[in-house]
């Protein structure tokens, strides 16, 4: 396993993990998702097995003190194996940040096994 910064040739096998988690938003529009992963801010990071793409994860950061977490996947054949902590430590030093935030529904179990405080949060669908 490599675990690099992402760039567009990584594109597909995000968008694939996307489908696959039933997350739309991203492979809706490739443009806009290539747009959405190096946009000013953002950290994206992804998983390589190979040439495959097994995992990503992709972070919005002030550069200072806070960063979130919006989307971290990781192939379900690769689970377990330590690929999603492995974005996560490779990922937050270049983000700068002191901090990362998240959101989550599916893996309670994974993220408490960091170190952290846990609040309760809300998402916001305005109009």
């Amino acid at each position: 396993m490599n675990i690099t910064q992402y760039s567009e040739e990584h594109l597909a096998g995000i968008l694939a993990l996307c489908e696959s988690e039933g997350w739309p938003s991203l492979p809706a529009d490739p443009a806009r998702a290539h747009t959405v992963l190096t946009a000013p801010g953002v950290t994206t990071v992804v998983a390589l097995d190979g040439e495959q793409v097994i995992g990503f994860a992709y972070l919005q950061s002030d550069g200072h003190i806070q960063a979130h977490l919006s989307m971290m996947a990781v192939h379900p054949s690769y689970r377990r194996k330590g690929v999603g902590r492995a974005l996560l430590e490779y990922a937050h030093p270049l983000t700068g940040a002191q901090r990362i935030d998240l959101v989550t529904d599916t893996a309670e179990d994974f993220y408490s096994s960091f170190d952290h405080r846990k609040f309760s949060g809300f998402r916001i669908y305005p109009g």
